[in-house]
């Protein structure tokens, strides 16, 4: 690596705002939950890849992806926009739905992208219970 790389490194990181993970640790919890409950769908409908692959989100420009996610004859695929703060579901059908992400519960955003999801035709049931965290609460019965 030359100097020019290490300069441009230092710049970059020096560009950072901080960020105290206990001044947006509920928010974080609570961005973990609605992942999960997003990434669970995706985890019902396409196949196991090793390591859980097939259910990782992608960066974008604006925030995370699902990627298309197979559903019957066509896909859809669920985009976090961090930027304007919405939650795009989109099918390959061309029809859409937003839903903003403002503050709620956890319980209140997964009826929220339930109902999303039918009203797109898309009809799925995911296990509700969240993987990985300590004293984990169903979904649909999160309201703290």
């Amino acid at each position: 690596m030359d100097a020019r790389q290490n300069t441009s490194a230092r710049e970059t990181a020096e560009l950072w705002p901080p960020l105290p993970y206990e001044e947006w640790k509920d928010t974080c919890d609570t961005l973990h939950m609605w992942t999960q409950i997003v990434g669970k769908v995706k985890m019902e409908l396409t196949p196991l890849v090793n390591h859980w692959w097939n259910v990782t989100f992608y960066l974008t420009a604006r925030g995370l992806t699902t990627s298309p996610i197979p559903y019957h004859r066509g896909t859809f695929e669920v985009d976090f926009d961090f930027i304007d703060h919405n939650l795009f579901i989109q099918t390959s059908e061309g029809t859409s739905k937003a839903m903003p992400l403002i503050p709620r519960s956890v319980a209140d955003f997964y009826r929220e992208f339930m109902e999303a999801l039918r009203s797109l035709n898309i009809n799925v049931i995911i296990n509700t219970l969240p993987s990985e965290v300590t004293n984990p609460i169903h979904c649909d019965e999160d309201v703290v």
